[in-house]
């Protein structure tokens, strides 16, 4: 299966979110039509197959890790049944990731230094073993005992710690 990967950063329409709350509802992914309204409007990228239907996305939402301190794009990927085991899970990120950094870099400062991930998906957890990927490099686990990764932008500078101070 061939999927379009088209960036719709910061231009989601009503229309591509009635279309990304379906597949989220029609996957059983997001039941509730009020969240997954909300994560529409943090789409980054979908994925449309050869007949142009909605089979994947990805979301980003600005957040700080509190050990990190530092403002990261907390990235979530979700590609319908069909669309899965198609080695799209990787060109998918690429592209999310070349669109936030390319947001970043026309922002008078940047919001965000890259990219964190929580990596939810077993199958996937258990791929990805090595502490430096190509991609991403292993942070840690997350409360719920997730791996933790980090894709930084190129060239990316620390910015102001932001949260709690350190002790």
């Amino acid at each position: 299966m061939a999927i379009d990967i088209i960036p719709v950063w910061k231009q989601v329409t009503p229309a591509l979110t009635e279309e990304l709350v379906a597949m989220w509802q029609g996957s059983n992914a997001m039941p509730d039509p009020a969240a997954a309204a909300v994560r529409a409007g943090q789409a980054v990228c979908v994925g449309r197959d050869e007949n142009g239907v909605l089979c994947g996305v990805g979301t980003a939402v600005l957040r700080v890790l509190p050990r990190l301190r530092q403002p990261m794009y907390y990235y979530r990927q979700f590609f319908t049944a069909q669309a899965r085991g198609q080695d799209q899970a990787r060109p998918f990120f690429a592209a999310a990731k070349e669109t936030l950094q390319a947001y970043n870099a026309g922002l008078p400062a940047p919001e965000s230094i890259g990219l964190l991930l929580e990596l939810e998906n077993p199958r996937l957890a258990a791929r990805y073993n090595m502490a430096q990927g190509t991609q991403t490099t292993f942070i840690g686990y997350s409360p719920r005992g997730l791996q933790l990764r980090v894709a930084y932008f190129d060239g990316a500078t620390l910015l102001e710690p932001r949260g709690p101070k350190a002790r």
